[in-house]
């Protein structure tokens, strides 16, 4: 169902409201690409351990330092791409999808560390490509009010396609007898499986929304071009996007800080559960036994389990930031989250673990969607997707200082037992909470308790643009 679009509107007030379906489609792709990101978050770790990685936060680096060039590059050049057939954000969808999928048909099947490490530059880079449009998109096709529908819509297809994609090791092995063991330095036939399965998730998901998203054009082709010709160049493309984080607006350096302390837990969480929940609960750190394996496996259910809690905290947050504000709702969140992590220490039966995999999914949730609501009404409508990508220095940074202090902390200072580091992770989310308080967020406004939405469709949304900035 394409979304029919015959002239750019020419700001904020003057877009068209979207359906139910046309928000749908253009969301559609997020399914896919979490199939990548989760399959990545879920196995990486699994997979440097087999072969026989011991420095995990480390290797890690790689993929970060790829996406700190890729990320602001792909969005400033998607703000300078036209196409009447293709659109603007749609070709680097496209491209993103092939290359990622290709990534995930190859990294189950390296044969050496150095391979894993390079791929997962390779593969994070791919889906990058592909998700920083993602965001820019919603800036670009929908008016203000319905923003954090948008976001909310993402996220809730993050949270179902991770959901699945998390589940697929454990799946293979209890539904269809697939083994999830391998001799030493071979990856399990189960873990291989499921990047299959990802990597045509992924294709297909981000096709969908190619197939059935139309873009607006620019609303003045001719500034467009001339715009184009004034910043034409790659490596003024370069020097413009890392100029950027020295020119952002208030309300982005402020939800900059508040991404540093939540994304370093989210990274804490990824990089060190699987060491954690198999030497703390399931007291084992041989990789080549079935009891290891049963608990890498249980990670990934309980990844499912947050990311399921996710797409349905997803649907709920624009009510609740109606009823309170974005601030202190993305503040609950992360409150949530932050003790849910920290919950992890005391819990030596595994199924517990899904309990504190809930107040993970609420903070996931906002995370996802909450501050990209905030932050889109304070950026110009010609640099959306050039400071998407700006943005995401401050979840690239995080992980590059995950890198480079959590192994330190792991083990000089925490003796070897990863989950303490999930227990600072856990303080990270919730400082990150705090400080959102402090963020002035221009489309805060609180609706009157009698106050009617309008919409044409299912899709509802609670952000109200008092100050419109697109």
């Amino acid at each position: 169902m394409a979304t029919s679009v015959a002239a750019a509107p020419t700001g904020t007030d003057n877009k068209p409201r979207l359906s139910f379906w046309q928000i749908w489609n253009m969301s559609f792709g997020f399914l896919g690409i979490q199939f990548g990101f989760a399959l990545q978050n879920a196995n990486v770790s699994r997979i440097f351990e087999t072969l026989g990685g011991t420095e995990i936060a480390l290797y890690w680096l790689a993929a970060p330092l790829t996406g700190m060039l890729v990320q602001p590059i792909i969005g400033y050049m998607s703000d300078r791409t036209w196409s009447p057939k293709w659109g603007r954000r749609r070709p680097f969808f496209l491209v993103g999808a092939v290359l990622a999928s290709l990534a995930l048909l190859i990294m189950p099947n390296v044969s050496a560390l150095w391979m894993a490490v390079g791929m997962l530059w390779i593969m994070d880079s791919s889906i990058n490509i592909s998700m920083e449009p993602f965001r820019a998109l919603v800036g670009d096709l929908l008016p203000g009010d319905q923003r954090t529908t948008g976001f909310a819509a993402q996220t809730f297809f993050i949270g179902v396609g991770a959901v699945v994609a998390s589940m697929l090791p454990w799946m293979f092995t209890n539904w269809f007898g697939i083994a999830n063991t391998a001799p030493a330095g071979q990856i399990p036939p189960s873990v291989k499986y499921a990047f299959y399965i990802g990597a045509v998730a992924f294709f297909t998901a981000v096709l969908w929304t190619v197939l059935t998203t139309k873009e607006y054009p620019p609303a003045d082709m001719a500034e467009f071009e001339a715009e184009k010709r004034r910043t034409a160049g790659f490596w003024n493309g370069i020097r413009e996007s890392f100029s950027g984080i020295f020119h952002m607006p208030k309300t982005m350096a402020q939800l900059a800080i508040v991404q540093f302390f939540s994304w370093l837990a989210l990274f804490s969480m990824w990089i060190y559960t699987t060491p954690a929940v198999t030497s703390h609960i399931y007291h084992t750190t041989d990789t080549t036994s079935k009891l290891y394996n049963e608990g890498a496996d249980w990670v990934g259910v309980c990844f499912a389990t947050y990311n399921g809690v996710s797409a349905v905290a997803a649907l709920l947050l624009p009510f609740i930031a109606r009823a309170t504000s974005r601030r202190f709702t993305h503040l609950l969140c992360l409150v949530a989250g932050g003790l849910g992590l920290i919950s992890i220490y005391f819990i030596q039966d595994p199924k517990m673990l899904l309990v504190s995999m809930i107040g993970v999914g609420i903070a996931w949730a906002s995370i996802l969607s909450v501050p990209y609501a905030m932050l889109a009404g304070a950026l110009p409508a010609n640099k959306m997707g050039y400071y998407m990508g700006v943005f995401n220095f401050f979840i690239v940074i995080p992980q590059v200082v995950a890198g480079l202090i959590l192994g330190f902390f792991t083990k000089s200072v925490f003796g070897g037992e990863s989950v303490y580091t999930l227990i600072l992770g856990g303080i990270s989310m919730i400082i990150s909470g705090l400080l959102t308080l402090r963020v002035h967020d221009a489309d805060d406004v609180r609706l009157p308790a009698d106050a009617t939405l309008q919409t044409n469709s299912p899709a509802y949304d609670t952000t109200v643009e008092s100050n419109p900035r697109i």
